[in-house]
């Protein structure tokens, strides 16, 4: 069925390329164009999965007709979401010091390095003190920000680490696990207070600035609040 309305959608541009408005035909053959390539795309990968039995891979999978550019999010054991998968970094303050849109849905392990490479480049040093959820820990995420001179880093979950390994004592190693604990309300009130749960403006591009406008509106706010009077 989809086959045949894409047959009756090709057979109306031809006949609008002869009779119609040359400005208004070559508005509606272009979106035309857009849309037929993304349907045989869809078409192509539901032939795949459904009659073919493949297991075709997240990156050759279009999961919206109208927002093209989503990716699938999967959260362990939780619902598939769709969107975009965002890496963030804060401070002491609370001030969201970055914000990564990431492409696809990679691990938060494989993000850890980049993410502390930028805020070094950003800022020109690494910070004194780390703390990440569960996700990122590995041994090579802790060897690599050790030798970057990240003195002590704590990691929510453990997975196979020492406390003695990551943090100069176990109050050190409670104390940055505690502040992680407190991000987490700061991703609470992006989401909730700034929009940062949904974004309904279309597009990749106004996607990425709906992002960075949720962060900018919660940095303004947090700042008002920390400047003296």
């Amino acid at each position: 069925m989809t086959k045949k309305s894409l047959g009756y959608a090709q057979a109306a541009s031809l006949r609008l390329g002869v009779l119609g408005d040359p400005l208004t035909c070559d508005a509606w053959q272009a979106q035309w164009q857009h849309y037929r390539s993304l349907v045989l795309q869809i078409i192509d990968q539901t032939e795949r999965r459904v009659f073919a039995k493949e297991k075709v891979p997240a990156t050759e999978k279009i999961v919206s007709l109208f927002e093209e550019h989503s990716d699938i999010i999967v959260k362990g054991c939780r619902d598939v979401q769709y969107g975009h998968k965002i890496n963030l970094s804060t401070g002491r303050s609370g001030l969201v010091l970055d914000v990564v849109i990431e492409e696809g849905n990679p691990a938060d392990s494989e993000r850890f390095m980049p993410m502390l490479e930028r805020h070094i480049e950003n800022y020109g040093r690494a910070p004194r003190q780390m703390a990440a959820d569960g996700g990122y820990a590995s041994i090579e995420n802790l060897r690599e920000a050790k030798r970057l001179q990240v003195k002590d880093v704590a990691f929510h979950k453990k997975r196979g680490l020492r406390v003695e390994e990551m943090a100069r004592s176990p109050w050190v190693y409670r104390k940055l696990r505690n502040f992680r604990a407190g991000i987490e309300a700061g991703i609470s009130c992006l989401k909730r207070a700034y929009g940062l749960g949904r974004c309904n403006w279309k597009g990749l591009a106004r996607f990425k600035a709906y992002v960075w406008s949720s962060v900018v509106a919660h940095n303004l706010a947090l700042f008002s609040r920390l400047v003296p009077t």
